[in-house]
């Protein structure tokens, strides 16, 4: 016997298994043995009776915990002596691979069911091996089960198809690969379409076919062809024979099981989907996978069907519903506590199915925005919510870490008798066998360790789903809902810190009247009523929270639907104190959240407060959210959301003091350059496919102005000039509904204007200006390159001064760096003109008597402002002062290269630069406020008093004559530089 103490199984691992008893694992032993003697096994046979023979200990320790093996292994003692020779994780593959082969012509029914037992009766006995031995993880466990599951499903679907091409039923376009254009995708759900699956799983299908795929012979009958074979399939795998059977087949995750057929024409589930989906169903989506059949089709599928699951705004109502799934589990099963005895590992509570709906809550929640976060599998997912921030990188570890961990409970569970069960034994011996199975040598250890993973996750759980309910020692203020005279409810009030809780009470009474339309359904007073208390408390915190309070009240009215905005501010009560802040500081950000309540989801992403909004990020998240749209106008209503979401997103950031002016310029600008370059290529697109191209057509978009500049404000209009160019020989474009050359630019021109302007329920995209263009109103929209050379000519001074202040910013590339050379000739062929310093002095003064400054802060107007700096830093690029390498450069930038190349005997320049920043600061501020602040009394106290700190003022009391100080200093300057020499009055 000697000669065999040396083999070794090749099964790989260091785990240690300890028996369920001695005399049990003898027995096992025995009966391996007299098997594997009885099949001429002598090699095993021998090796089994060697006292310490290589992993002998550690396969019958395997064998005495686990019936079901034990059973396999006496069955089938070659699938054990084979190991010898080859690995089993090979071997696992090799089976796999094989079921993978084309079904061979004459085979039956019969052979192929025997066939697919008995390779998943050894894969399950090699899979479970390589668990036990340690050779392999939980997550390769899972992997290789959802890999046999998948190709079984393939081969069965593989001999149905071919038989119904042998019938006549359906015509294969390639027979030698069944599944190539069938028209009939099989998607696989839950764990098998995370690649999950667990030792006894079900497998949960969906069967959707394209109706119109031309392999269906007769329409007409392809529901019920396609149906019949999904029994066909289920008998194939799911049938218990005398071989035993290869997975249960669920299909009743199909849409309206009680009503639809088995297979379902995928026009009808998109309807019903859109129609009457549920937040479960769109949760069950997120792990939806082609598993079998026509790949094109089911790739199309899940295309189509992503704007259901994945929604274009945070989706914070997930939450709750996903919540209240776990609760109906909860209260259905009985399940109460933490326990281990008796304790369902999946549905139990700080089980598997928690870490899962915590995972697919946040995924359901931001994946519309983050298509990183769509990720079948939950490691995979708490890896990606930790990566984008959503989740502390030590939650998703201690929790992926615990998923695992749980999961090889309910694999050991599953193997003792291969039972789809999740629930430990009650008996001390059988929980024993559990824990041995796990690697545990002792109950107590593993119990231990169970309960740690089990309150952990409850914990992590919990915290996900409570967040942002008030604590209810503040439940008094509910009260005030029913009675806005409640005496606890005002003495509360009055603790908080309102000065006037009667009036405070009667504001909120009438919130709970139904009056507002936000507050009318009940799902959304249920979310309001939740929120109230953190709600009172965040606007009690500020100077005047009587004042705060009733611009909520305000803000309230004017909200159009509750549920939503309500569902995000009881799930994130950080943001109660932001959206106080907003609402007392800013109209415009208030307005804006209250016609667009969707576009605070900017600041619920992560990296809201680490990231600044740069010009390749900006175009980095714009592509990922247009990513699933389908068609023309849903590109545009997204390019509508994201351009609200990012222009509220900096305001915020200017309010809070994240960014300061000069930045928040560049960022809108940078903004609308990303948000335009896309709306050109999509209208051009659409316009492409009515009427065609025109032959060495080009086009570009020249920005102007202070988009020009990068200097955009919050509620900027933007200059644009549409320019294009084409072969000389082209007449018409070579479309269906062909149009003359200059016709076809001035109509698409005339179809950027609209996408740009047109309003619709997701609001403007930028209102804009094309009066810059040559010969302004009176000129066509769209001029030719070659016509903007000979016009730039001859163009007067104030048109070569907007051309400083201009970039090519969408378009053909090679055109836009003809522009911007165009754009440079302009300036120089004019530097020598005499009358340059006076055209632009004159200007300014003229400006001076028509636009006289409306108040202290006016100042693009006020002598010494804005248009002062602005005209001194046109005027240097247009004299050669400041080099052309600056045109569409920030105006502070031009400001100091003049002050770089000014004379020494030319003083005042050096302030130019520092005073430019300070008033850019003031005037992105005060666009925040509205288009009527024009001093400080006109403002909210709270964005006068950012304005004092952006000045670097010690109140608000300072604005108004710091102001005015510096922008005597700029006129001065410009007196002296750009002297007016003229009488307005001649």
């Amino acid at each position: 016997m000697t000669e065999f103490a040396g083999l070794e199984l090749r099964i790989g691992g260091t785990a240690g298994l300890h028996a369920l008893s001695d005399v049990e694992a003898a027995r096992r032993r025995d009966d391996l043995a007299s098997s594997a003697r009885a099949a001429d096994l002598d090699r095993l046979a021998a090796w089994l009776e060697v006292d310490g023979a290589g992993d002998r200990d550690r396969l019958v320790a395997a064998l005495s915990l686990s019936p079901h093996l034990a059973s396999i292994a006496e069955r089938r003692p070659d699938w054990i002596d084979q190991l010898f020779d080859i690995g089993a994780g090979d071997r696992v593959r090799a089976i796999i691979d094989a079921l993978g082969q084309p079904v061979p012509d004459g085979a039956t029914e019969a052979a192929e069911m025997t066939r697919l037992r008995e390779s998943k009766a050894e894969a399950s006995l090699l899979i479970a091996l390589r668990d036990l031995f340690g050779a392999a993880g939980p997550e390769v466990t899972t992997a290789d089960l959802s890999d046999l599951a998948e190709a079984a499903i393939r081969r069965a679907l593989r001999f149905a198809l071919a038989d119904l091409h042998r019938r006549g039923q359906l015509d294969l376009p390639d027979p030698v690969h069944p599944e190539t254009g069938c028209g009939l995708t099989i998607l696989g759900m839950g764990k098998l379409g995370g690649r999950e699956l667990n030792y006894s799983s079900d497998i949960d299908i969906i069967l959707f076919f394209e109706p119109e795929a031309p392999g269906i012979r007769d329409p007409m009958e392809s529901v019920e062809m396609f149906s019949r074979l999904g029994r066909k399939l289920v008998r194939m795998i799911g049938e218990r024979t005398r071989d035993g059977y290869v997975f249960r087949t669920d299909l009743r995750l199909r849409p309206d099981p009680s009503a639809m057929p088995l297979a379902i024409p995928i026009p009808s589930a998109l309807i019903y989907y859109e129609g009457a989906g549920r937040d479960w169903e769109r949760a069950a989506m997120i792990k939806a996978r082609p598993v079998a059949g026509d790949p094109a089709v089911g790739e199309a599928f899940l295309r189509e069907i992503a704007p259901f699951v994945w929604r274009r705004y945070l989706d914070f109502v997930a939450i709750a519903d996903i919540q209240a799934m776990k609760a109906k589990i909860d209260r259905h099963r009985g399940f109460e506590g933490v326990a281990t005895a008796g304790h369902n590992v999946k549905l139990g509570q700080g089980g598997i199915r928690e870490v899962e709906f915590f995972a697919q809550a946040q995924q359901l929640i931001a994946g519309g925005r983050l298509p990183a976060l769509r990720t079948r599998r939950t490691d995979e997912a708490l890896a990606r919510l930790a990566a984008e921030g959503w989740v502390a990188s030590a939650v998703a570890t201690e929790l992926t870490e615990a998923y695992w961990f749980l999961r090889r409970v309910e694999h050991a569970i599953q193997m003792v008798a291969d039972e789809q069960s999740h629930t430990l034994p009650t008996g001390p011996g059988d929980l024993l066998r559990i824990a041995r199975l796990c690697n545990f040598g002792e109950l107590d250890a593993f119990e231990t360790a169970l309960r740690d993973r089990l309150e952990r996750v409850q914990a992590r759980f919990a915290a996900l789903f409570s967040e942002g309910r008030a604590t209810r020692d503040e439940g008094v203020l509910d009260g005030l809902l029913e009675d806005g005279a409640d005496a606890a409810a005002l003495k509360r009030l009055g603790d908080l810190g309102y000065n006037r809780p009667a009036d405070i009470g009667r504001i909120v009474h009438r919130w709970g009247s139904g009056r507002y339309r936000a507050m009318r359904s009940e799902a959304a007073r249920e979310q309001f009523v939740a929120v109230l208390p953190s709600l009172l408390r965040a606007f009690s915190g500020g100077s005047d929270p009587d004042t705060a309070l009733a611009a909520f009240d305000r803000f309230l009215e004017g909200l159009p639907s509750g549920l939503q905005f309500f569902a995000l501010i009881a799930s994130n009560p950080k943001l109660l104190e932001l959206l106080a802040e907003i609402i007392t500081s800013s109209p415009r950000l208030a307005d804006t959240i209250a016609r667009r309540p969707h576009v605070f989801d900017a600041l619920l992403d992560p990296a809201f407060f680490r990231e600044l909004p740069t010009r390749d990020l900006i175009r980095e998240r714009l592509s990922a959210f247009l990513g699933d749209a389908r068609f023309f106008e849903e590109r545009l209503d997204r390019l509508r959301i994201f351009a609200a979401e990012q222009r509220f997103l900096v305001g915020v950031r200017l309010l809070s003091g994240v960014l300061e002016g000069e930045v928040a310029g560049t960022s809108f600008s940078d903004l609308a350059e990303a948000v335009l370059g896309e709306v050109l290529t999509a209208v051009a697109d659409e316009f492409t496919r009515a009427h065609g191209r025109i032959a060495g057509g080009r086009i570009a978009v020249l920005g102007l102005g202070r988009l020009g500049s990068r200097e955009l404000t919050a509620n900027s209009d933007i200059d644009l000039m549409l320019l294009y160019d084409h072969d000389p020989a082209a007449e018409t474009s070579d479309g269906a509904r062909p149009l003359p050359v200059s016709t076809y630019y001035a109509r698409l021109t005339q179809r950027l204007i609209s996408a740009l302007t047109s309003p619709t329920a997701e609001g403007v995209l930028y209102e804009v200006d094309f009066r810059l263009r040559p010969s302004g109103n009176k000129g066509p929209l769209a001029t030719p390159i070659e016509a903007f050379r000979k016009y730039q000519a001859e163009a007067w001074t104030w048109e070569r001064m907007a051309l400083t202040r201009s970039r090519p910013i969408a378009g053909d590339p090679e055109l836009c760096a003809e522009i911007g050379e165009a754009v440079r000739k302009a300036i120089v062929t004019h530097r020598g003109d005499p009358l340059l310093t006076d055209d632009v002095a004159d200007m300014r003064a003229r400006l001076d008597v028509q636009k006289p400054p409306r108040g202290a802060l006016d100042l693009k107007r006020i002598p010494g402002g804005l248009t002062d700096l602005e005209f001194l830093a046109q005027w240097g690029i247009l004299t050669g002062r400041v080099s052309l390498d600056l045109v569409g450069a920030p105006t502070a930038s031009v400001l100091a290269a003049l002050r770089t190349a000014a004379p020494d005997d030319e003083t005042g320049f050096d302030d130019l630069p520092g005073i430019m920043l300070e008033m850019t600061r003031v005037m992105q501020i005060l666009r925040l406020g509205g288009d009527k602040a024009l001093r400080v009394t006109d403002l909210p106290g709270p964005l006068a008093d950012r304005i004092a700190a952006a000045l670097d003022l010690a109140d608000r009391t300072g604005i108004e004559p710091e102001i005015a100080r510096r922008a005597a200093e700029v006129r001065e300057v410009f007196s002296r530089t750009i002297p007016y020499r003229g009488d307005l009055g001649a």
